[in-house]
């Protein structure tokens, strides 16, 4: 064998060498499935623009940031509930007087637009609840233009955070950042579709941190949590729900209110903390429903107008005054009593009522908190287990419903309360429509089917089970379908079976 014989042989089997043992890797890393969104974030490339190695250039560089961060920013777009097109009986049309005029509006449903961000690759998109509020369809367009129609995995109105999905994988996606680590005066970038424009980047500083507005009153149960940035980013509506990110590239917050007098943007905007927005999201992915884990504690902000009001001389300038502890709660078997002025939580001040919230919100119930609190002017420290709204530890899932599909239209039954609140005995509710023909004669997302008119006249229906039996024996027929929105809402529309 000469020189030349030998080195290529050495050659060919370093690369045979090299394939095999990639062969084996492969085979033995099994996938399993990912329980948050820090294991569906972790993948094998590194982030550059993240570490000791990384240096802003020559001042400011937006660009590598924008860069990552605009594909996985989406264009969020609601169909509200739906309007009767006509006030005609249409037991009368169905019997050869045609239904005439229509809508205002040209018979389209009301719509909302906002956005979106992609926050793990196999197609969960993080919004604001207000977002998608009361939508019966939700539909998403990516910076390439695909679209897709998106299910609601759960909602939290007293973060206004929504969790929703796309069926698609190898999306490009935005990795959480810690939002504790955020500093004031820190450059971020705002990225959204504000006034239905695509794709915009505005930049900013970080103005301040666990900002309270108030622009979440109202919320079921009083358990609003506002800690929010604040920036001076360019936001606008239609901004809702985007990503701030900062020069890394990562997740920040997500972008949900503006401070304006005239609707468009006036110096200032808010956003949800990233921490936050990853432990809601991870509630919703896993359980439905957000787990609120409380302290059980009635609080006030510490401040000159508080002592004035209880006549007293508090020993701290900042803090959360305790004005009342609940019974069997957290924070009384904990020790906590009123007038404790709580300043700390799991070694991170809480100088005020936003800070504590946020921190707490953080948890589930079971977990513990350690509470670092003035009492007397000395400052203690102890261990409270938070609670549900039960009074237990317990984590609780929401029943996800079954659904039915009947060429490619998907039905749900009706809950006692969406009967009771419509006030009738039955029906079976549209919740997805893959069928173009059910969709061109005017079937919406979010319709309850109450009855149908065919030839051999009108069928209440009862359930799912029974509407599908009753389009099963009415193939090749003329219907019309009767119901409601779940607003209440009569409507009606015309089908030619197969």
């Amino acid at each position: 064998m000469n020189k030349k014989q030998f080195f290529l042989g050495m050659f060919l089997a370093s690369v045979i060498g090299g394939m095999v043992a990639l062969a084996g890797v492969s085979y033995l890393i099994q996938p399993k499935q990912a329980s948050s969104f820090d294991e569906k974030q972790q993948t094998s490339f590194v982030n550059l623009l993240n570490g000791e190695n990384f240096t802003i250039p020559d001042g400011i560089n937006f660009v590598a940031s924008a860069g990552m961060v605009t594909p996985a920013v989406v264009h969020v777009k609601s169909t509200l509930s739906y309007s009767p097109r006509s006030q005609r009986d249409p037991i009368q049309e169905f019997f050869g007087f045609p239904p005439r005029g229509g809508q205002e509006n040209g018979g389209r449903a009301p719509m909302s637009s906002g956005s979106g961000v992609i926050i793990s690759a196999d197609g969960y998109i993080v919004t604001n609840n207000h977002v998608v509020e009361g939508a019966s369809q939700i539909d998403i367009s990516l910076e390439n233009n695909k679209r897709y129609i998106a299910k609601v995995i759960g909602t939290d109105p007293t973060t206004d955070l929504a969790l929703l999905k796309i069926e698609e994988s190898g999306l490009p996606f935005v990795r959480f950042g810690d939002s504790d680590q955020t500093q004031i005066g820190e450059w971020v970038l705002a990225v959204g579709n504000p006034f239905n424009l695509n794709s915009t980047v505005t930049a900013g500083i970080i103005s301040a941190k666990a900002r309270n507005i108030g622009i979440l009153r109202g919320v079921e149960n009083n358990l609003q949590v506002e800690a929010f940035l604040q920036t001076d980013a360019v936001v606008n509506p239609g901004n809702s729900g985007g990503a701030l990110v900062n020069l890394a590239g990562e997740l920040i917050g997500i972008n949900t209110a503006i401070a304006s007098n005239t609707g468009s943007f006036a110096g200032y905007s808010f956003a949800v903390p990233s921490s936050l927005v990853k432990k809601v999201m991870d509630d919703l992915m896993n359980y439905g429903a957000v787990q609120r884990g409380l302290l059980g504690v009635n609080i006030n902000d510490v401040s000159p107008e508080l002592e004035e009001r209880l006549g007293v001389e508090f020993p701290v300038e900042q803090g959360v005054y305790i004005g009342s502890v609940n019974n069997d709660s957290g924070a009384q078997e904990a020790g906590l009593r009123e007038g404790d002025i709580i300043v700390g939580v799991d070694g991170r001040p809480t100088n005020n009522v936003a800070m504590l919230q946020e921190m707490v919100a953080r948890k589930r119930p079971g977990d513990q908190v350690e509470v670092e609190y003035v009492r007397d002017g000395k400052t203690q420290k102890t261990k409270a287990t938070l609670k549900n709204f039960d009074g237990g530890t317990n984590i609780v899932e929401k029943v996800i419903p079954k659904t039915y599909d009947f060429e490619g239209v998907m039905f749900e039954n009706l809950t006692e309360e969406q009967m009771e609140r419509l006030n009738i005995s039955g029906g079976a509710l549209i919740t997805t429509l893959g069928n173009s023909k059910w969709r061109n004669a005017g079937a919406r997302s979010g319709f309850i089917i109450t009855s149908i008119i065919s030839e051999n006249g009108r069928s209440r229906i009862a359930d799912v089970d029974d509407l599908l039996d009753k389009l099963e024996s009415m193939s090749g027929e003329e219907l019309v379908i009767l119901g409601m929105f779940q607003d209440g809402t009569e409507y009606y529309f015309e089908l030619q079976l197969d």
